[in-house]
């Protein structure tokens, strides 16, 4: 956040716009109320506890008055050292502080002492000195906006500003909350174990996002907050359909509770944002209605569709009418409108999970373009990698193999498979692939009547229907090959069922 503390004259705009109101508006001070923060301050000195009810969100660059905000600072390091802070105590921090000197010097600390609000207004003076600062901080961006949209440089076009802006308003909306400062370990272990007793207490015992499949979600302890997870795999091996079935299965569980301060907190699923950058909205919905309604997606294009199946389309359709799944079908974006559009939908929606469908489609800033494409790609899994810790969510993106796979008798991707997989598996969390054996194996199918025939069909009668979900990479879990069921006609991945729970066979 920019340090409000930088205004020191009132704020003034030289051209020659005639702007509403008249002369007077050209000439405006900025936002600011000096006696609130006397206030607070002199609150403080009287009685230290009242830093306790505001030092959660005011720090020193919020004051407008810049030696305020440094008797501020002075106070907070003080009584984090477990010390008073008074008058007294401070005198000797800013014996040779010119700014105090000329407002009263040690003098003046007495004075706010002693002319102090009782400790039950500090909160409230505190968040008006907040919210002015906010407001210096807006007409700030606006003044920024103004000057690089009059004499904006060759590298930086209006989309960029328009990005530029929206980030910068985010950020403040957010009330900085992104890009501070270092955190204190002692606050980052509450904060695990607070994550742990969440996963000790929701169903399933998972730290993150359930994803919809037992098995996944066991390996990998859900979605994960932050986490970059790649998905990848060859055309046809099933990637856009497992993630519209995970995006259908996170959106469907969304659950919130209302919290004591009257905001909504989700506790189960989350509101999901598709980026399908391949696919059209309406083929996204067609997918996830015919794996629901079970009418396979072939049919319901070519209109042959029975009654009864029309029916359950119907019903299915209504029932997901109000799903928290929203979907950006707009093509060949850069990654810096794809962020901007997600802070947009965190901020209207809290957005909870982003799909990207695919990776190779987006593209990186004007001058990566110009570079080869491995560096391109960089840029993009790092600002992806980057959005998903400033939104605190998890990102899938999926991603395509190169074709050397082809080329292997085993046809199981390793990361050495990813296109310019050098980034794509450095900057991930989590790196999965979708393999389905019998996608080969339908393609080698021999002459009917030919013992290679009947060899092929047992092959085939052993892999159909499998799907295998391998994580090659994982920072905070095992790796390993997870095996799913997938029925193709509705584009559905499910969890196996073991043997053990399968009826008795007899040959």
């Amino acid at each position: 956040m920019t340090d409000p503390a930088q205004y020191d004259s009132p704020f003034t705009v030289d051209n020659d716009y005639d702007a509403p109101g008249g002369e007077d508006a050209l000439f405006r001070e900025v936002p600011n109320n000096i006696e609130a923060e006397q206030a607070l301050l002199g609150a403080i000195l009287v009685n230290n506890a009242a830093f306790d009810r505001v030092s959660a969100f005011l720090q020193a660059g919020h004051f407008f008055e810049p030696v305020h905000g440094r008797i501020y600072d002075t106070i907070s390091q003080m009584l984090g050292m477990g010390k008073l802070a008074s008058p007294v105590t401070l005198k000797t921090f800013f014996e040779h502080d010119e700014s105090l000197t000329e407002i009263g010097g040690a003098q003046y600390l007495a004075r706010l002492a002693a002319s102090a609000t009782a400790i039950i207004n500090a909160e409230e003076y505190a968040h008006t000195i907040y919210d002015l600062a906010t407001r210096r901080n807006l007409i700030l961006i606006g003044e920024d906006m103004v000057n690089s949209a009059y004499d904006a440089p060759v590298d930086f076009p209006p989309k960029t500003q328009i990005e530029d802006a929206e980030q910068r308003l985010y950020e403040l909306a957010e009330k900085g909350k992104y890009g501070g400062d270092f955190k204190r370990f002692g606050t980052a272990l509450t904060d695990a174990i607070e994550m742990a007793a969440a996963a000790y207490e929701r169903d399933g015992g998972l730290s993150g996002i359930s994803c919809g499949l037992k098995d996944i979600d066991e390996r990998m302890g859900g979605l994960q907050a932050s986490d970059l997870i790649i998905l990848a795999g060859r055309p046809s091996m099933g990637k856009t359909a497992l993630a519209t079935n995970i995006a259908f299965h996170v959106a469907r569980n969304y659950r919130t509770e209302k919290q004591p301060d009257g905001s909504e907190k989700p506790v189960d699923g989350a509101v999901v944002g598709f980026f399908s950058l391949e696919m059209s909205a309406e083929q996204l919905a067609t997918r996830i209605i015919a794996e629901q309604a079970g009418v396979p997606s072939g049919k319901i294009r070519r209109g042959r569709i029975i009654e009864e199946e029309y029916n359950r389309l119907v019903r299915v359709s209504q029932e997901l009418q109000s799903l928290p799944l929203y979907i950006d079908e707009t093509g060949g974006i850069t990654v810096a409108q794809l962020a901007a559009r997600a802070r947009k939908l965190k901020r209207q929606r809290n957005l909870g999970l982003i799909i990207v469908d695919y990776l190779q489609l987006l593209t990186g800033s004007s001058r990566r373009s110009n570079d080869n494409r491995v560096q391109e790609v960089s840029e993009i899994t790092q600002r992806l990698k980057a959005l998903a810790k400033e939104l605190d969510v998890p990102i899938i993106a999926l991603s395509q193999l190169s074709r050397q796979v082809e080329a292997r008798d085993d046809k199981r991707p390793q990361l050495s498979d990813l296109r310019e997989s050098g980034s794509i598996e450095q900057d991930a969390d989590v790196v999965a692939f979708v393999f389905r054996e019998e996608y080969y194996v339908e393609r080698r199918q021999p002459s009917e009547g030919t013992s290679e025939f009947y060899e092929w069909q047992e092959k085939m009668d052993q892999v159909h229907g499998l799907a295998e979900v391998i994580i090659g990479k994982q920072r905070h879990g095992p790796t390993g090959t997870v095996k799913l069921h997938f029925q193709a006609d509705v584009t559905r991945f499910s969890d196996l069922a073991p043997d053990s729970h399968l009826p008795e066979r007899f040959d």
